[in-house]
């Protein structure tokens, strides 16, 4: 049901931009950019809920939580970064956008860095002494 709902006012957002994009492009922008951070805003709740059912895993399976909380944070980057890349194209501009993702890369694979480095420690023990 809650599909219908963000379709439904995708949908009527979007009718809406068209009818008044000739007349007034600001608005029109602030429609959908608002538009977006509703439907955004909306999704939060879902996503909460997501996270405490993988933090009740990594505490039963013993996993640090210090790796559950960089992952979701990867994670946040990401979708923060498409939505603002997104509102950024909508407004026509495409080179802020791209560096906008290219900066939610980075900090991507800066968070990255910690959990990639245990992977390769671990898999250096596993491995037998050289000679």
């Amino acid at each position: 049901m809650e599909m219908i709902q963000i379709v439904g006012l995708g949908l009527m957002a979007t009718v809406l931009i068209l009818v008044i994009r000739e007349q007034k492009p600001m608005f029109a922008f602030l429609l959908a950019a608002f538009t977006g951070l509703f439907i955004f805003l909306f999704m939060i709740g879902k996503i909460e809920a997501v996270i405490t059912v993988l933090e009740g895993l990594a505490d039963r399976s013993g996993i640090p939580t210090i790796y559950l909380k960089t992952i979701l944070k990867i994670i946040g980057i990401a979708y923060i970064a498409e939505f603002g890349a997104q509102i950024v194209r909508d407004a026509g501009q495409e080179s802020i956008a791209s560096k906008i993702e290219f900066a939610g890369k980075v900090l991507i694979l800066v968070m990255a860095v910690p959990i990639i480095s245990v992977i390769v420690e671990t898999v250096l023990g596993l491995l037998p002494a050289g000679g």
